[in-house]
């Protein structure tokens, strides 16, 4: 059976970084071809001249044997190319149904068939098991997590021949994780070529027929998945054996640091209690909509608290704002490093001291040459893959970016760590590095929230393990006394 898509030797630079080297791909109809890769490996760049978001330098590329060249993402979508950006690609402004349908809204004599649209828009929500969502609501007010469900919706829609899907599970819940995953199978039964990229290698293990790994801009090892181990892939990926993902580390508790009493922000939290002790790592879990992101916002000030209080070392709180938990050493990183993480414009350095700038500066006038050097340190420290301190932000690739908003935190310093999913859309070698940080961390007496939609990772890292169900925090237990069913019993409301 001829290829449905082939992609021979192309090339990206970008000024002086070359970011693809040549790459060659061929993926079958009906197959689910698996791209993996560390951050920056090329990845992302791939499949952006793939659907249409950026041109190639030099090589071709074949759709069911005819010369595919889009001009744009809309030219590759009604060509049959849809792509699941990593980075969400919604229009905040638009209601969830505009988002779905944009670019192909249904219409007679100019007019726009708004119902049709909508019953549209909702049979895609469906299929992912999310109809219950308010077509009506902007993009933008939803949390991440459902964005991501949006922006999933809108490439099923379009009924593509390729779908490229990156990272598309890295804010999902285990639930809908496993109704994504339905939906691909459905999709590669229909004929529909998949090329998934994701840092979950497990992932990649259970859904892909074959695989094709990239380092440095080049393909170093395609063949079929079965027969094929993770540590193989990861062994191409990285250059080297991760032996141990999640470091080891004696628990040793001190006195308690942080604490929240009865409190609640809004329609998502509504009621949470909890506490943390110095050199603990406290693992948050629930479903998608259950109150996590809200929990930690509200903990560290960005959304106002309507009843409750926080206390921090013994200061407590009803109110809390920013400013005051940073200069508590309460540090906070967003699950939304694209909008609220990072300031993408300014440098890596720029951004790793934002919240210290007055350490670096004198009379209105900033200390050039410190900022650099502290950066410096970090990209170091951190393993970042950029050209250097000066290099903005925005350019590096997501994984790389998620480092850079980590580094703020250690540079500040924080005494106590707020981490929304610390490692959604990164490699599996720099998780390791980013596991080991937070270990560290714990090591040396401060504490740790780590909120995830990754169970391996919180009974992997986490001391103890809190779960939220429809905006409460109901229950939370040392990490031996959960299994994995039993938690997600406890995050749906069923017996274990």
């Amino acid at each position: 059976m001829p290829p449905r898509l082939r992609l021979t030797g192309i090339r990206k630079s970008f000024g002086a970084t070359l970011a693809l080297r040549g790459v060659s791909l061929e993926v079958a109809p009906g197959e689910v071809h698996a791209l993996v890769g560390e951050n920056g490996a090329g990845k992302s760049t791939l499949m952006n001249i793939l659907s249409g978001a950026l041109p190639a330098d030099e090589g071709a590329m074949d759709l069911d044997g005819a010369p595919y060249a889009p001009r744009d993402t809309l030219d590759a979508r009604h060509r049959g190319v849809a792509m699941i950006h990593q980075e969400l690609s919604l229009a905040p402004h638009l209601s969830a149904w505009e988002n779905i349908m944009l670019g192909a809204e249904p219409s007679r004599g100019g007019w726009l068939r708004r119902h049709d649209a909508k019953a549209s828009a909702r049979a895609a929500l469906e299929r992912l098991g999310h109809g219950h969502l308010d077509l009506d609501r902007a993009a933008g007010k939803f949390p991440i997590a459902e964005q991501q469900i949006i922006e999933i919706a809108r490439a099923l829609r379009t009924e593509p021949r390729v779908l490229v899907m990156d990272e598309p599970t890295s804010s999902l819940a285990q639930a809908d994780t496993e109704r994504l995953f339905t939906v691909i199978r459905q999709l590669r039964d229909r004929g529909v070529s998949v090329i998934y990229i994701s840092h979950f290698l497990e992932e990649v293990e259970r859904l892909a027929d074959r695989y094709t790994v990239l380092k440095d801009g080049q393909s170093v090892g395609t063949g079929p998945m079965a027969g094929t181990s993770t540590t193989q892939l990861v062994r191409l990926m990285v250059g080297r054996d991760v032996t141990e993902l999640y470091p080891t580390r004696t628990a040793s508790p001190g006195s308690t640091v942080l604490e929240v009493r009865n409190l609640s922000a809004g329609r998502r939290l509504t009621r949470a209690n909890l506490t943390l002790a110095a050199g603990e790592i406290l693992g948050v879990a629930g479903l998608i909509g259950a109150g996590r992101t809200e929990l930690v916002r509200a903990v560290f000030g960005l959304d106002r608290s309507e009843a409750g209080a926080v206390t921090v070392e013994g200061r407590g709180f009803s109110h809390r704002q920013p400013g005051a938990s940073w200069r508590q050493g309460v540090g906070f990183l967003s699950e939304n490093r694209k909008e609220e993480g990072l300031m993408l414009p300014l440098s890596v350095a720029e951004n790793t001291v934002l919240t210290k700038l007055g350490r670096f500066g004198r009379l209105g006038w900033l200390r050039r040459r410190e900022i650099d050097a502290a950066g410096a340190a970090w990209i170091d420290r951190l393993g970042v893959k950029a050209s250097g301190p000066g290099q903005p932000v925005g350019q590096l690739s997501g994984g790389n970016q998620q480092k850079v908003a980590l580094a703020r935190l250690l540079e500040h310093p924080a005494r106590i760590f707020l981490l929304d999913e610390p490692t959604r859309g990164i490699d599996v070698g720099s998780k390791a590095q980013i596991y080991e940080l937070i270990a560290g961390l714990a090591r040396e007496g401060r504490a740790v929230v780590l909120v995830s939609s990754y169970l391996p990772e919180l009974f992997g890292m986490c001391d103890r393990i809190a779960v939220m169900r429809r905006g409460e925090l109901v229950e939370c237990r040392a990490r031996a006394d959960w299994t994995e069913p039993s938690l997600m019993a406890a995050a749906v409301g069923a017996a274990a």
